[in-house]
């Protein structure tokens, strides 16, 4: 969404922002494995895998807190450990520019047992080895789990910009 300066006539960005949990584990064999969900009638990335948790960011509350109420209402778990990832500023581009800043985090200690709680919503929830992802994976979602398969993930990264 873009808002128009009254006092300069430029055209500012309305950022939404969101928070994003990556469960992990460790296998018996030492891989990591990412909890995912597959995406069904929410009208974006419908048929992608996606975070087992995210959601977009409420008025008045922080992007930790955001992921801590997603990971209870999408997947019935409860005080996580959250490690802070990654921001990212992200846009569609085009003529109808949306702009949006994502906080990901990753937890691998939590209470409860990984659930789905929105099956209008998701279709599947599994662990995948991030050396083995399914396909496809929600495009700006696969850039930072591909930096944490590698070690590299800034604290700071972009998406969807020329």
């Amino acid at each position: 969404m873009t808002i128009r300066d009254d006092t300069t006539g430029k055209v500012r960005f309305a950022v939404v922002p969101a928070a994003y949990v990556f469960l992990l584990r460790e296998t018996a064999v030492g891989s990591t494995e990412v909890l995912l969900q597959l995406r069904q009638h929410t009208g974006f990335m419908d048929g992608h895998w996606a975070a087992a948790a995210a959601g977009h960011v409420e008025a008045g509350e922080t992007a930790y807190d955001a992921a801590q109420r997603e990971a209870h209402e999408e997947i019935a778990v409860d005080g996580l450990a959250l490690e802070f990832l990654t921001s990212m500023q992200r846009t569609a581009g085009g003529p109808a520019i949306d702009e949006r800043i994502d906080f990901f985090f990753t937890a691998r200690d939590w209470r409860g047992e990984p659930r789905i709680t929105e099956p209008d919503k998701c279709a599947d929830l599994q662990w995948f080895a991030l050396d083995a992802l399914p396909d496809p994976v929600v495009p700006h979602e696969l850039v930072v789990l591909e930096g944490i398969r590698t070690g590299g993930v800034a604290a700071y990264t972009t998406h969807g910009f020329g």
